[in-house]
């Protein structure tokens, strides 16, 4: 009963993550005296995400939709506490991570699901006054800003980009009017504009995506690094561990920049298959979504679109910098990226929607009266 081409797209990423974590991290741990320490962390973490993952495929939709926002506030909550001296964990300058024994818990992972779930119950709750009442509109954003300001106190630009277009995407679905959606994308990106001008390390990124190579030794070494990979991967890669750019030369090349080492050993052949796993995620997200739609589940369907819009646009933010099409930023390649938090949420988010996939087949379509299967 389950959506077999979403799973078949999930396991060929979550397996070429596997691939590739272990063919870019290896050397790192032969440093630290386990070549093979990243390599089962990530496993690790793969299994309690499809135990995670299992866990919300058995929970109803219905629950998601009454836990909503205690789920938003409770992740509210979570961003507040890596501020706590003594709870927050600080690495490479960003204090984003709660210190849980030998784990560590970065908790703007699951802001991601829970602002889907929040800006879905929203929207079935209001759906009115989304689409005519410019106070309807803006009452989300208030609290989307609120989580975002405290991400970006941490700082986290690249997790704040990917709430700020998911939010909008789902409201832009909600029925939004257009000329409202205009106005506040405007806002959203001069405010960024804004934040990047009076940071000088995001401006200094910036103008090094403009032109790396005139920064090749210093803020650019990174860009310039993964454009070397993919130039030298070709058309079908240099076989797998056989990559160069990964033995020191690129950095966080297991994490950030994975799909460097993927378009190295596997070439373009490679690159564009894990670009065709992620629009078959991102299809099958909608197509779930529409069929939840049609039986007169609102707030399942807008789940399921939510979900697809997030996992769309982190996929696109990360490919778009490792290929210099955006400036460079801190965020994984959802499924292959090595990183425990990133991981598990990737998988509570595909068990909601093969649970969303579930209740479409078991719940009969209102309108019709009769059993319908996607």
């Amino acid at each position: 009963g389950m959506d077999g081409v979403l799973v078949i797209a999930v396991t060929v990423l979550l397996a070429f993550g596997v691939v590739a974590v272990a063919s870019a991290s290896m050397h790192l741990g032969e440093r630290n005296g386990e070549a093979l320490y990243y390599v089962n962390r990530h496993l690790i973490a793969l299994l309690l995400g499809i135990g995670a993952a299992w866990l919300v495929f058995r929970t109803p939709t219905n629950w998601w939709k009454k836990s909503s926002t205690l789920l938003y506030f409770l992740g509210l909550g979570l961003l507040l506490l890596v501020f706590v001296p003594g709870l927050g964990r600080e690495a490479n300058g960003a204090l984003r991570w709660i210190a849980a024994g030998p784990l560590s818990l970065q908790t703007s992972e699951f802001m991601k699901v829970f602002i889907v779930l929040y800006m879905s119950g929203y929207l079935v709750r209001r759906q009115l006054e989304v689409a005519h009442s410019m106070w309807g509109f803006v009452k989300p954003i208030l609290l989307l800003l609120l989580a975002c300001s405290l991400l970006m106190l941490q700082p986290d630009f690249g997790t704040t980009a990917v709430l700020l277009m998911t939010a909008f995407g789902m409201l832009f679905l909600g029925g939004a009017p257009l000329w409202q959606f205009a106005m506040l994308l405007v806002l959203a990106i001069g405010a960024l504009v804004v934040l990047i001008w009076i940071s000088p390390y995001r401006l200094e990124r910036v103008t090094t995506f403009l032109n790396p190579w005139e920064h090749a030794q210093d803020s650019g070494y990174q860009l310039a690094q993964a454009l070397i990979a993919f130039g030298r991967g070709e058309w079908t890669g240099v076989g797998l561990g056989n990559g160069i750019q990964k033995q020191f030369y690129l950095p966080e090349a297991h994490t950030d920049f994975v799909m460097a080492v993927i378009g190295e050993e596997f070439g373009l052949i490679g690159t564009l298959l894990v670009i065709c796993m992620f629009a078959l995620i991102v299809w099958r997200s909608y197509a779930i979504g529409e069929r939840a739609e049609a039986r007169g589940d609102r707030y399942a369907a807008y789940v399921a679109y939510g979900l697809g819009l997030w996992l769309g646009m982190q996929a696109f933010i990360n490919i778009g910098v490792n290929v210099g099409l955006l400036p460079t930023k801190g965020l994984t390649l959802p499924f292959l990226s090595y990183g425990s938090n990133s991981l598990i949420v990737c998988c509570i988010a595909v068990g909601m929607l093969l649970r969303v996939r579930h209740e479409n087949q078991t719940v009969g379509d209102g309108r019709e009266g009769q059993w319908q299967r996607v």
